[in-house]
């Protein structure tokens, strides 16, 4: 998906590597769902360019994302499509010696032309109804940590637990994502680096990992989302996640 386009971008996509395993190996939405709804944003950023409209349509093509992606694969976290807890370096070893990990591989080639397609049918609306901003919540906490516009527009599917899933909080996973984007070292270093900010959120969030556990209920749409935001909600998170990035 990063090459899709024709914008490859390397260090953005280097940087989702800790999302893999759904969110630093915690199980939740499947790294190429996460990855899907970053080459999303980068294209609405392209189009669209900065704000609400780029954002909007970054959810919207989201939404679509997971949608897809559950259809074709049963599931959407990472737990459900392979049966391992990978935070177990035990169970991580046994799945990845029993070589059920070629399947991953499989699933993305299958997935990738029907992430390009939904994205650029999702994209196909100017989307000129656009709530007013701020629309996405983990767009928000990466404009307060200093991201730019394209990095703000790719992080805003991330909204609502992924397309307004309900799933891992999109916030964090901007966050983790960014830090990765700062940050150097391999795949180990990072994971490390997202330990803090895992911390962090958790301590915030009541340990509490989804979106839809944290607040309540799962959003109706994206102006559902930009309401809630506008409106304090999740406030506590955001300004835990946003109190800055490891160094």
């Amino acid at each position: 998906m990063n090459r899709a386009f024709g914008y490859p971008s390397k260090p953005e996509e280097r940087a989702a590597g800790p999302l893999a395993g759904g969110i630093v190996r915690n199980g939740y939405q499947c790294g190429m769902v996460w990855g899907s709804a970053l080459a999303a944003g980068a294209e609405a950023y392209r189009r669209f360019g900065a704000g609400h409209r780029a954002e909007t349509a970054s959810l919207v093509a989201a939404q679509r994302i997971v949608e897809s992606f559950r259809a074709q694969n049963g599931a959407v976290d990472c737990f459900d499509l392979t049966d391992t807890d990978f935070s177990s370096t035990a169970q991580m070893w046994k799945y990845l010696l029993s070589g059920k990990f070629i399947g991953c591989f499989r699933m993305a080639a299958r997935y990738a032309p029907v992430a390009f397609a939904e994205i650029h049918a999702a994209l196909g609306n100017e989307h000129a109804d656009a709530p007013a901003a701020p629309v996405s919540c983990s767009a928000l906490v990466a404009r307060r940590l200093g991201a730019s516009d394209l990095h703000a527009a790719m992080v805003a599917g991330f909204a609502g637990g992924i397309g307004l899933w309900g799933g891992a909080c999109g916030a964090l996973g901007a966050v983790v994502w960014l830090d990765a984007m700062s940050g150097g070292g391999d795949y180990k270093a990072l994971e490390a680096r997202a330990t803090p900010i895992l911390e962090r959120f958790l301590k915030a969030s009541g340990k509490t990992f989804e979106c839809s556990e944290i607040v309540g209920r799962r959003f109706l749409d994206v102006a559902d989302h930009a309401a809630h935001v506008r409106g304090g909600g999740c406030e506590r998170i955001l300004a835990a996640l946003s109190a800055g990035l490891p160094t």
